[in-house]
């Protein structure tokens, strides 16, 4: 691919590149804030209504590493702009969905095209800005997957008290258009080499693949946290499908993941990372609501502006944290990110419920703050000197770890704060008893921060290491 030149094509390519991570992200919490509304629209149960969110995750999480693959093999762009028509016209069946079953379905298709826009979006950071840069252009996708994650719940409330349920879904039309335009005219075409130097997709691994993950996303979102024996068998058959999987790859001539490229330490470590972060990132959108409404008593209209908070620290550090990291190096700001973090989930652990609204939201701001620093040093230091046809591929392997950290966190960590609050209906628990929970989630959130940035400093050394051996060769 031609790497863009001009400063006015850039901005326009970067505006492309955007839309493509908020539309996706958000559609992974809008619908939740209309479940209830759903559950009543269709006469259905809410056990079967929560299938309109599973389905999309799903989706998501089964299929985006193979997309990110096939994007090396016939061209990123093409493929992107397929994905965002996918999820266009899907966006605007789930708005005329008759039944149920046919909004999943659609949700499901959804899912298939954000796969495919979440996977290259990153992938095509390196075609469209120069290496220099990198870093603030992945600071303003981090800006838009955290806006997009966090706005979901409280945007689809008001869209649907202003309008209904069918809004959620039919704001991506409009959007989809418009970035289905910015993308063919703005993205880099594919070059000739792309098209021509094919090998071959490997169907076995993708499938493979598809149904591992599967498992695992289902043991993780059934139940809601109860680990009961369809759980436990469905992660048995996850961690043997992995193994199988791995035995397949380490044969087949063309693999979906090269299982050399984890022998890289630094590939390794920033998806572990990206996966703890994004778990304990889910916790904050698990509890918050509840600790607000219940433990601080807020109105409705209170708990959604204090929601806001979030999204609006993502949306005014996400690109200076990416400016930081062109200056300072992604190994300096990761460390730096994690460590703010650390203190912000320690603090909110500890934090009594006396201190009412701004004991909570000051550190919610220092995590958000902290997480797009994080997320744009870590997602720079992966992508910054991969083999071209390898960015698919390797973007793909960052968005699973970034989706399987959010549903891990909504399952594990939300099973977390349930227990911890020792109740059986966390919608009737005391406040006293809200606000335990609270603070034991958060108390197990910083423990992963800590084991997150044991990673990085671990990283960090064998990197010091390294370069001192070469220097003294």
């Amino acid at each position: 691919m031609k790497l863009i030149t001009q400063s006015g094509s850039v901005r326009w390519a970067l505006a492309s590149l955007s839309l493509s991570m908020l539309m996706p992200s958000l559609d992974t919490s809008i619908a939740n804030a209309g479940l209830p509304t759903l559950a009543e629209a269709f006469d259905a149960s809410f056990q079967e209504v929560q299938w309109i969110v599973l389905a999309y995750l799903l989706a998501i999480t089964t299929l985006i590493v193979s997309v990110g693959r096939l994007g090396d093999l016939v061209g990123r762009r093409r493929l992107l702009l397929a994905g965002i028509g996918i999820f266009t016209l899907s966006s605007l069946a789930c708005g005329v969905a008759p039944s149920l079953w046919w909004l999943i379905g659609a949700r499901a298709v959804q899912g298939l095209g954000a796969a495919i826009m979440l996977a290259l979006t990153v992938a095509f950071v390196s075609e469209t800005v120069p290496k220099a840069q990198t870093g603030s252009a992945m600071g303003l996708l981090g800006t838009m997957s955290a806006i997009g994650t966090t706005l979901g719940p409280s945007l689809g409330g008001m869209l649907i008290s202003g309008f209904d349920w069918q809004a959620i879904f039919l704001i991506n039309v409009p959007l989809g258009i418009l970035n289905i335009w910015l993308a063919y005219r703005y993205l880099p075409a594919d070059s000739q080499r792309e098209k021509t130097g094919r090998v071959g997709f490997d169907k076995a691994g993708t499938l493979l693949l598809a149904l591992t993950l599967a498992a695992y996303a289902l043991a993780m979102t059934i139940g809601y946290g109860d680990l009961g024996p369809l759980n436990i068998a469905l992660l048995l058959t996850a961690v043997v499908g992995t193994g199988i999987f791995i035995f397949v790859e380490a044969r087949v001539a063309s693999p979906l993941i090269k299982l050399a490229l984890f022998r890289e330490p630094g590939l390794s470590a920033s998806l572990a990372m990206s996966t703890l972060v994004s778990t304990v990132m889910m916790a904050t959108l698990v509890v918050g609501p509840f600790y607000l409404s219940g433990a601080l008593g807020l109105g409705t209209a209170l708990v959604g502006l204090a929601l806001s908070v979030g999204p609006l620290v993502a949306a005014l550090t996400g690109v200076p944290a990416g400016r930081l990291v062109d200056r300072f190096g992604t190994r300096r700001m990761t460390v730096v990110g994690l460590v703010a973090m650390a203190l912000g989930t320690g603090v909110l652990s500890m934090m009594p419920a006396g201190f009412g609204l701004l004991g909570y939201l000051a550190p919610i701001a220092v995590i958000t703050a902290s997480y797009a620093l994080f997320q744009a040093a870590n997602n720079t230091a992966i992508m910054t000197d991969i083999r071209p046809d390898q960015r698919g591929v390797i973007a793909g392997m960052l968005s699973l770890s970034r989706n399987l950290g959010l549903i891990t966190g909504a399952s594990v960590m939300g099973a977390v704060f349930a227990f911890a609050s020792a109740t059986p209906d966390i919608t009737t628990a005391s406040p006293a008893a809200i606000a335990n929970g609270m603070r034991i989630t958060f108390a197990v959130a910083a423990l992963l921060i800590v084991l997150a940035l044991g990673i990085a400093l671990t990283l960090r050394a064998s990197h010091c290491c390294t370069a001192c051996s070469n220097e003294l060769q």
